[in-house]
């Protein structure tokens, strides 16, 4: 080539693009030459004459092996993300911190503590982590320990014989015993009798048990995640929950933020509530109004995800335009005692408040029930704005 040699053009195409695929085609072939292209990031190197079908199948070889290894590398970028659940959704800097400690925990098999109001999504976070997990290709068993009386939390967990009890028909596994390999969810831990706590600390030690009624002891392996709404440090002081057990729970600690202080998320969390219900639900609403987001995102959401979950299912239900309005989300979200809200909510709130009065000829009661309110904070609301019956 003149004024350039096939070896320095290979290095410039290589300093301008490092993943570039170079075949040098030469008529003055040489070992010595050969092992430079191959050291300098030719990808072969061939001699003329050419033959058509074996460099077809060389640069054929080459784009293969090209598109392998951008597929390998795409699969480890993915890889290294955390791989979430659908509706673990947030950008705020709260959640990047779970999102964080996610990572750091789920590769090991140590047990976690998840803490946070109701309905802020802990039962998410478990799921979030037992999916990074090595675990992950074994189940994941959740146990609601609040939502069951002592007698049938204990079957619950560890199983039963048959004829343990009375309706005791069948032999039937636990919860330890169906996680297996996988991982053990136990839901709001800290409402569990003092007994439980007991057998729960012992199986924790031992990772063995015997179910109801039977003498034989049951191995399991098993992940514990816990979660809870309640400060267990202070079950601990007053009596109430083993200090022995929370020690053995709280190794790892992660606290699920309230929805109010990362009110970022909330247009997020919105639009995805939305997409999912108006799909559900066969219905042409395409975006929440800008005045209907400054609602959501202006309340304080004391149920958290929970709670906007729900609204915007009620805002689909009721919707009759192309987008959700102030008037189809629920009514207590536009109330605020606070003084210092925002005017134009209050504007919208008398305004509402009136045509539903006057919708009802001034029948409190009626009017409270629609409003989702009670009758005290309507009056309360009535003398506020100074509302009359010939408004």
């Amino acid at each position: 080539m003149p004024g350039m040699s096939g070896l320095e053009l290979l290095k410039k195409i290589k300093e301008a693009d490092s993943d570039s695929i170079v075949i040098l085609i030469t008529a003055f072939a040489s070992v010595p030459s050969a092992i430079t292209a191959l050291k300098d990031g030719a990808y072969d190197y061939v001699t003329k004459p050419v033959d058509p079908d074996e460099l077809a199948h060389l640069v054929k070889k080459a784009v293969e092996q090209r598109a392998l290894k951008i597929e390998n590398e795409q699969l480890k970028e993915k890889l290294e993300e955390i791989i979430k659940p659908d509706n673990l959704i947030g950008e705020s800097r709260q959640m990047k911190k779970i999102y964080d400690l996610i990572q750091t925990v789920a590769p090991t098999d140590t047990t976690v503590m998840i803490r946070g109001e109701s309905g802020t999504g802990k039962e998410l976070v478990a799921k979030a982590i037992h999916i990074n997990s090595k675990r992950k290709y074994f189940p994941i068993v959740t146990v609601n320990c609040g939502a069951l009386a002592e007698s049938l939390l204990e079957s619950e967990l560890f199983g039963h014989e048959k004829g343990a009890f009375t309706g005791a028909h069948f032999k039937r596994k636990g919860k330890f015993e169906m996680a297996d390999g996988g991982t053990i969810f136990l839901d709001e831990v800290g409402s569990v009798s003092q007994k439980m706590q007991v057998e729960l600390l012992r199986v924790i030690e031992t990772r063995q048990f015997s179910r109801v009624g039977g003498n034989q002891l049951i191995k399991s392996d098993f992940r514990i995640i816990a979660a809870t709404n309640e400060a267990l440090e202070d079950l601990v002081k007053a009596g109430k929950f083993r200090e022995d057990l929370y020690y053995r729970l709280n190794v790892f600690s992660l606290v699920v933020p309230p929805l109010r202080e990362r009110r970022q998320d909330i247009p997020l969390l919105a639009h995805y509530f939305l997409n999912r219900f108006t799909t559900a639900m066969n219905k042409p609403i395409k975006e929440i109004s800008p005045e209907a987001s400054d609602f959501i995102v202006k309340y304080d959401w004391p149920g958290n995800v929970r709670e906007l979950e729900n609204a915007i299912e009620r805002a689909v239900v009721v919707g009759k335009n192309s987008s959700i309005k102030v008037e189809d989300l629920p009514f207590h979200l536009a109330i605020n005692d606070d003084d210092s809200g925002d005017k134009s909510l209050s504007a919208f709130e008398k305004k509402h408040i009136l045509k539903i009065l006057n919708e009802n000829n001034w029948n409190i009661s009626r009017s409270a029930h629609i409003l989702e309110i009670d009758r005290v904070t309507l009056y309360n609301k009535i003398n506020k704005y100074g509302l009359r019956q010939n408004n």
